[in-house]
């Protein structure tokens, strides 16, 4: 499910589209000010951003140039009543890749989007998420959030758990976890670094008492929770 962010300062049009694109079926976050969106942008991952240029505390210019550094692939349409060409020519330049005058057809914005997504999807590899509600988990991106906050996991422990996400339910071995995540790099481990490894794992993942990962003694380990999207 494709998630947006609504950066516009006019509450009714806010809700009007968070109303209309979450009936669309996308997951959607408001933000009425350059701050809102900044801690919405903090602690999750968004697709795209339908983003006012003239917002209470600060430019939609200055925003988009700002969350493309940290956001790169994340995909910016300006909304505004600004429809000079000078003004139009400044939101590409910010990194915007589309910019619709008010006012506009919600119909017709929700016909566009889906025609761009629909045209990433053909010709981008789809981003592969965990999302419980608790714990999300972007493996395209390799970002994680615990809770809404950051979560600082290594390259090892990003293919681990994209391994337990990829067989929800599924008894993995010992030995299995071994080859597959340290043989395809020709290093010998032994099942102590691996039981190290997996704890040092849970206690990241598990500080909300939301547990994860089962112990199946005599075997391996098993993920409780649900699969990648």
């Amino acid at each position: 499910m494709e998630q947006i962010l609504i950066v516009e300062d006019d509450e009714l049009l806010n809700k009007t589209l968070a109303y209309n694109l979450t009936l669309s079926g996308y997951e959607v976050a408001r933000a009425l000010t350059c701050q809102e969106a900044h801690k919405k942008l903090d602690t999750a991952a968004y697709d795209l951003m339908l983003l006012d240029i003239h917002l209470p505390d600060g430019s939609g210019l200055d925003l988009c140039r700002q969350v493309k550094v940290s956001h790169p692939d994340m995909l910016v349409i300006f909304l505004t009543a600004n429809d000079q060409e000078w003004d139009q020519i400044q939101g590409y330049d910010a990194g915007a890749v589309d910019y619709i005058t008010k006012p506009f057809s919600i119909l017709a914005l929700q016909r566009k989007l889906k025609a761009m997504f629909h045209m990433l999807d053909h010709r981008m590899p789809k981003k592969e998420v965990y999302n419980d509600g608790t714990l999300y988990l972007d493996f395209t991106g390799q970002t994680a959030f615990l809770n809404g906050k950051p979560l600082i996991l290594s390259a090892l422990e990003f293919r681990m758990l994209q391994l337990f996400c990829q067989n929800p339910g599924r008894v993995l071995t010992r030995q299995q976890l071994l080859q597959e995540l340290w043989d395809s790099e020709e290093k010998y481990v032994d099942t102590h670094t691996l039981t190290t490894s997996v704890s040092r794992l849970r206690g990241k993942i598990e500080k909300a008492g939301h547990p994860c990962i089962r112990t199946v003694y005599g075997m391996g380990y098993q993920w409780t929770g649900g699969k990648t999207e």
